[in-house]
């Protein structure tokens, strides 16, 4: 696919594969994709695990380096990953002799040492945004100062999941524009709307019932997650005879986060306003079941002081479930009238758009429309032929050693 006249050898970091969050997400899709496109190169995938490795796309390679904890587990917000397993790592990606070597996150990254040309990904700016509410030992905000220093500075190509994180990442680095490219994300084909969904027993069971409206976040319990707005808000619009039917519907992991979780903060102010007994914390929910969810809620709320794309509401569109979200995001652009956005720091804002979209069926038949217009517009296809047209670009350029 990408025009040389021999075949390249690709490296992946992949060690971020297991990670349930949006960055192993986005890596495994975008790679599945991009290694199914390119029938011409051949990948290899580095890894320090092999958990979920019968995942990994068949046309590509895995090289496993095993490490004392995975970096999925290793590289958490108040830990970071041995001296020993990343020199490892390292060692192995530069003896590889690789033409290109691929890193899809900045949580994963480390310097490698060789002559193969180098894509880093950087997500987004939301640790350089508000580092003491993502990492809040002052060792782990320096590792990650460092780390993404030591990135930039290695790569031939910085790229980025959307234009809103562009224009940061272009700020925030002084970059010029040539510098950062663009690889998006999609939603993957679960998520789609589904005739007759129905709630599955195991979300009954946690005392969801059909002839309820749920109020669902799907996300992460971090504190620039701001989820204290979305909790507030609820309480009001539940005080409410109108909206007697209401729950909210927390949807996360709580038991194996790695990121700074504010969790329990979250359980006392949904307990501090009296409404236990209206929100459920469903814990991780597989995409089958999640897909189910969001067919039959009423909408999806991503309250984030700052999203670098908000897959979750591109997933909620994709199942036609109306979206309010930050507009401290690329989501505005993304899903236009399939969502309506506010100003995050005004929690007030918020609960004028839940009420108005509870209260308006038709209101939520025109975003529910829109939204799926705008979620098909999106694809890993799509994602894919971006990334390689970088790798083919990088390639073509003179080397920098």
């Amino acid at each position: 696919m990408l025009s040389n006249k021999k075949q390249m050898r690709i490296g992946v970091d992949a060690t971020c594969w297991q990670n349930m969050r949006g960055y192993g997400r986005y890596a495994r899709s975008l790679l599945t994709a991009l290694v199914r496109l390119d029938k011409d190169n051949q990948y290899t995938f580095f890894i320090d695990s092999d958990e979920n490795i019968d995942t990994f796309p068949p046309e590509a390679k895995a090289h496993l380096v095993r490490a004392s904890a995975p970096t999925t587990l290793a590289a958490s917000s108040d830990g970071h990953r041995s001296a020993r397993d990343m020199w490892r790592m390292s060692r192995e990606m530069s003896r590889a002799r690789l033409d290109l070597l691929l890193f899809p996150t900045m949580y994963s990254y480390l310097p490698v040492f060789s002559r193969a040309k180098k894509i880093v990904i950087i997500q987004d700016i939301i640790a350089e945004t508000y580092p003491r509410l993502t990492l809040p030992g002052r060792r782990a905000r320096l590792f990650w100062k460092v780390k993404v220093a030591l990135g930039r500075w290695q790569a031939d190509a910085v790229a980025t999941i959307s234009e809103y994180s562009r224009q940061g990442i272009m700020q925030r680095f002084n970059l010029s524009g040539d510098r950062v490219s663009i690889v998006s994300a999609a939603s993957d084909a679960v998520f789609h709307v589904i005739e007759g969904a129905k709630l599955s027993k195991a979300l009954h069971s946690l005392g969801l019932r059909s002839d309820q409206r749920f109020v669902v976040y799907v996300g992460g319990f971090n504190p620039h997650k701001n989820l204290e707005a979305l909790v507030g808000a609820f309480a009001k619009l539940a005080a409410q005879d109108d909206f007697s039917d209401l729950r909210l519907v927390l949807v996360g992991e709580t038991k194996r986060e790695v990121f700074h979780s504010y969790l329990e903060t979250v359980r006392s102010e949904v307990e501090r306003l009296g409404i236990a007994d209206r929100a459920v914390f469903t814990g991780y929910l597989p995409d089958e079941e999640l897909a189910e969810l969001l067919n039959v809620s009423a909408v999806l709320v991503q309250p984030s002081l700052i999203e670098g794309f908000g897959l979750p509401a591109i997933e909620a569109a994709a199942c036609g479930c109306p979206v309010i979200a930050t507009s401290a995001s690329p989501l505005p652009g993304l899903l236009g009238e399939g969502g309506i956005y506010f100003d995050p720091h005004q929690p007030d804002d918020l609960t004028e758009a839940l009420e108005r979209v509870l209260s308006s069926e038709e209101l939520r038949s025109r975003m529910r429309v829109h939204g799926i217009a705008a979620a098909r517009r999106l694809t890993w296809e799509a994602a894919s032929r971006q990334l390689a047209d970088l790798m083919e670009s990088v390639m073509a350029e003179p080397s920098r050693v």
